[in-house]
């Protein structure tokens, strides 16, 4: 997943004033200047062109108006063939083992939490590009079924037990609010913290 980063601004060290007023010419070239895309948004961009472009690699072509949550289930079991997370079998000396002394043949797959946050976004994107949010195949109980089992089984499989975070308390004082600052979106730091990389369409 790339990252777009912003360019630094330079104080303009050396000079005798140590600041220098822009002229209306520079002020108007960085008003046409387009805002850099948040990193939730470029990522949100790109799944959404990728799930586009898995649409229309199918054999006959599925268009974007007639897609339901079984397109989105096959894509998610497809995606897992460029997954980085070691789940062991059943059958697997080290099943349930977090950390396996040796290495195995069993599969990679996409972890439990890299799907979740992509569903999240796909599902976001789908509505910002005119979908009706009755008909998003993303927020289909079949996905929440799906993301559900592949959540326990790879907590059994890598002997890491699931465990729900505890939601913050929403009362805090003034100073404790302000000493936090004015954070990140919401949600996007526990989405992006705990995702691989999806494979992309050139």
């Amino acid at each position: 997943m790339s990252l777009e980063r912003g360019k630094e601004f330079s104080g303009g060290e050396g000079s005798s004033s140590g600041y220098s007023s822009p002229s209306p010419t520079d002020h108007h070239d960085q008003q046409q200047q387009p805002a850099t895309p948040s990193r939730y948004e470029s990522q949100k961009r790109r799944d959404w062109n990728t799930f586009g472009q898995y649409l229309k690699n199918q054999r006959p072509p599925v268009p974007l108006s007639q897609c339901n949550y079984s397109h989105v289930l096959e894509f998610l079991r497809y995606l897992d063939q460029f997954g980085k997370t070691k789940v062991h079998l059943q059958g697997c000396m080290f099943y349930g083992q977090p950390e396996p002394p040796a290495p195995c043949t069993c599969p990679l797959r996409q972890a439990w939490g890299s799907l979740d946050a992509l569903i999240g976004r796909l599902r976001a994107a789908y509505e910002e590009n005119g979908g009706a949010p009755e008909s998003n195949p993303f927020a289909s109980g079949a996905i929440r079924v799906y993301l559900r089992e592949v959540r326990e089984c790879q907590a059994k499989a890598r002997g890491i037990p699931y465990k729900k975070k505890k939601k913050k308390s929403t009362a805090t004082t003034p100073s404790s609010s302000s000493s936090r600052g004015g954070g990140g979106g919401p949600g996007n730091s526990d989405r992006d913290s705990s995702t691989s990389s999806i494979m992309h369409f050139s």
